[in-house]
């Protein structure tokens, strides 16, 4: 496929940070994987020297086609994968965490209903409540908020955070992470082991970010401090487009990406 003047100036573009700002149609993906392919065969860096980040699976692994399809290749080396994946990958290399340390869905709900059933609460339906409950948890853990800052919504405060506090709990005592406990412990890690942090930075040398957009405050800060010292950060993303405000998505994040850099 023909890239016109705007993608190929993206797509060219090497060293240092680079915000592009792409509506639905105007060739997203493609911007990437060419830009992927253009940094491995123009010797900027090798295959496992670049990472690029998307917010889903399915994303990844079409991210991940097209460029194998631009390579004419079976196979790379090429870091593909959501946010969740490549943190829970550092935190494997650092804490030897396995698969079964991720709490399973069934079992993050019945921990819930659990907790919910010693209290005297009243809602209609169960699983809304506690599908609203765990969607104000992701927000506090994903935009970093105080605890006894956050004043909850789906039911009175005081009541939200000794939930909060108990499911956490819960969590400890059985070694289980969820998917925002992934960014909490990796944020952590890097902020307390800049050695650790260090080996990262190196080996991801070109950091790509699809869906930008969609991208939370804690987020952001793991991805700037694996980006330092050179920022070779290449974001793309559509500000009209975000749907995970409901975890604490927040696309000024993107609009205020020039400012940061």
């Amino acid at each position: 496929m023909q890239l016109n003047e705007a993608q190929q100036a993206a797509v060219r573009h090497v060293d240092g940070p680079m915000l592009v700002i792409a509506g639905p149609g105007s060739g997203k993906t493609l911007v990437i994987s060419e830009r992927t392919r253009m940094l491995v065969d123009d010797g900027f860096a090798s295959e496992d020297q670049i990472l690029v980040i998307t917010f889903t699976r399915a994303a990844a692994s079409e991210m991940k086609r097209r460029y194998l399809a631009l390579r004419k290749a079976q196979s790379c080396r090429v870091n593909f994968g959501t946010f969740h994946s490549v943190f829970f990958t550092i935190l494997k290399h650092a804490y030897r965490y396995t698969s079964d340390n991720i709490i399973r869905e069934d079992v993050k709900y019945q921990y819930m209903k659990n907790i919910i059933s010693h209290m005297q609460l009243d809602y209609e339906d169960e699983k809304e409540f506690i599908s609203e409950l765990f969607s104000e948890i992701s927000l506090v853990k994903g935009s970093r908020i105080e605890l006894g800052n956050y004043y909850s919504i789906s039911c009175p405060t005081d009541v939200f955070r000794r939930i909060y506090r108990e499911y956490e709990k819960v969590l400890q005592r059985n070694r289980l992470l969820d998917f925002d406990d992934m960014m909490l412990q990796c944020h952590r890690l890097f902020s307390e082991r800049k050695d650790i942090l260090a080996l990262w930075q190196k080996k991801f040398k070109y950091i790509l970010v699809d869906e930008f957009q969609d991208i939370n405050p804690l987020q952001y800060d793991i991805v700037r401090m694996l980006a330092l010292p050179e920022n070779n950060l290449f974001i793309v993303g559509d500000d009209d487009q975000s749907i995970y405000a409901f975890r604490g998505s927040k696309p000024e994040i993107m609009l205020q990406f020039p400012n940061d850099y």
